[in-house]
């Protein structure tokens, strides 16, 4: 409350933590990408976000990575999946 929204300065802020292990902004950062607020618009990405965030039980990660993979093709799906086991087995180190 009380600063300018900044987008740009959200998604910086939201991997941070996600990269600390934090399942919501885990989330939020999937959104981000989902939405292309701050940063292009990225369907693997946004896959990979909500997929780590749904492995740590974060419910709305779990449903939001159901939702984005309906309109993934079969080849992002499949590099969404190998990213996201290889960004959660990293601690969130190598999510990119």
């Amino acid at each position: 409350d009380g600063v300018p929204e900044n987008d740009v300065e959200a998604v910086r802020w939201y991997r941070l933590a996600a990269e600390q292990g934090d399942a919501q902004a885990q989330y939020n950062l999937g959104i981000m990408y989902d939405i292309a607020r701050g940063i292009p618009r990225n369907v693997v990405e946004a896959y990979v976000w909500y997929s780590v965030s749904a492995a740590q039980g974060y419910e709305f990660g779990r449903t939001s990575r159901d939702i984005v993979s309906d309109r993934m093709t079969p080849a992002q799906l499949a590099q969404g999946q190998e990213q996201a086991t290889r960004c959660f087995e990293s601690d969130f180190q190598d999510c990119d």
